[in-house]
């Protein structure tokens, strides 16, 4: 505990707290329609198919906005652009209490709550700057913890749905919307040296030029696991414990916050671990032990089994996240913006595919199996990929002199080592 409290003593612990609330909100908010995805889909009478992608288009929104937030937050600073994206994500949620009475509306409102998915790429970056590299796992794990706002969102949205109809909640949201953004303004700090904080491989770079770099597509792949699976299932499993398992839309949402509660709270552990482990090493145990997780999950054994299988995955997942950003800052420090917007678009990717192919899957074959084994099919291709590479990546991504060069994979490197893998796969 004191070895925590030095870690965020470090840096600027009212920054540290700004961006974990303006996080948990943001992230309340991204997910209210799968929170609401039971009572919505059954007024309007939805399809597997169309449950999957109501649920999944604001986690393609998120996606699409975070890169444009993410160089936006470099160019203006987080704090601006936190301040903005609350504001903004008021027009959505104004949107679904006064209206959106048809699918294609949920899907316009769903896209435009994306935008409160870009909070990734403003939280993250606030954190980290002020943070040195060592206590980089601590600081953005304790700030990616606002991913609790999804435990917030399916907890209470449901209960609230119930009582006043699923329109009022979104009217309701907007009260601690406003509450955040009310504190985020009076504790938020811009680091004068935005580049200071964090470990700092490489000067700030182009979107263009960030693309380029063969590295960045390993943690857009890592993170549309860790973090799309993670996102994903928390906006689908009251769908999936409703239609499944015939729970009631409250308990379905009980048992959905139960799983979500592990993933968020033990993202903060997964940084600390890779703090004290390394990174790479901790999420070739996370990606082995979420494969055999969801592999359970897709035998669609009894309740108890079930749920404490997707417990446990989510908590993977959850960890991994934070062992993922904890590698970010080491190799992309003084672009932590643009690349927070770019991995965490590819998270946010993850996350519509996700539902979407549980929903689509289920409409085509009849059940949630096949979905789940697929799910758990890319957890063991980011293992293969780690116990292939991770040597040649501690050397290239741990912290060095400014002077030393980096020399990322090409994308050419990228297509090839694609292919080796894809051998393996197909050849057993």
């Amino acid at each position: 505990m004191k070895a925590l409290i030095r870690s965020i003593r470090s840096g600027h612990p009212g920054s540290l707290f700004a961006a974990f609330l303006y996080f948990d909100v943001s992230f309340m908010v991204w997910v209210l329609v799968g929170a609401l995805g039971v009572f919505i889909a059954q007024d309007l009478k939805l399809s597997a198919t169309q449950k999957g992608l109501m649920v999944a288009i604001p986690l393609l929104g998120g996606a699409a906005f975070r890169i444009l937030v993410g160089n936006l937050c470099d160019r203006f600073g987080p704090k601006k652009m936190g301040i903005t994206t609350l504001a903004v994500i008021l027009i959505p949620l104004l949107w679904g209490w006064r209206a959106a009475e048809t699918f294609d509306q949920i899907l316009g409102l769903g896209l435009l709550l994306g935008i409160a998915g870009a909070s990734f790429a403003v939280a993250l970056p606030l954190a980290s700057r002020w943070y040195p590299p060592e206590h980089q796992g601590v600081a953005m794990g304790i700030a990616g913890a606002g991913n609790s706002g999804t435990m917030i969102a399916v907890l209470v949205a449901p209960r609230l749905a119930e009582r006043y109809g699923w329109h009022l909640v979104f009217g309701l949201a907007i009260i601690p919307v406003i509450a955040v953004l009310l504190v985020f303004s009076l504790l938020a700090k811009e680091r004068p040296d935005p580049g200071a904080g964090s470990a700092g491989k490489g000067a700030s770079l182009s979107l263009m030029g960030l693309l380029a770099q063969g590295d960045i597509w390993w943690f857009n792949l890592f993170y549309s696991v860790t973090f799309g699976g993670f996102v994903g299932l928390s906006s689908f499993l009251g769908i999936f414990f409703h239609d499944q398992y015939a729970f009631s839309k409250v308990m379905a949402s009980n048992l959905t916050a139960l799983c979500v509660f592990g993933g968020s709270f033990f993202r903060p552990v997964g940084g600390y671990l890779a703090d004290r482990i390394g990174g790479l090493k901790l999420l070739c145990v996370l990606y082995a032990l979420a494969a055999a997780s969801l592999l359970t999950v897709s035998l669609l054994p009894p309740i108890p089994v079930v749920v404490g299988a997707l417990f446990l995955a989510m908590l993977f997942l959850g960890m991994g996240n934070g062992a993922v950003f904890q590698l970010v800052p080491q190799r992309f420090g003084h672009a932590i913006g643009a690349v927070s917007g770019v991995v965490g678009a590819a998270g946010g990717i993850g996350g519509f595919f996700l539902p979407s192919m549980l929903g689509g899957l289920k409409d085509l074959t009849g059940g949630y199996s096949a979905g789940f084994a697929v799910a758990s099919f890319f957890g063991l291709i980011c293992l293969s990929c780690l116990l292939r590479y991770r040597t040649q990546w501690e050397r290239r991504w741990l912290p060095r002199s400014p002077e030393e060069p980096i020399s990322p994979l090409s994308p050419q490197m990228l297509l090839a080592h694609s292919r080796v893998e894809m051998k393996v796969f197909t050849n057993g």
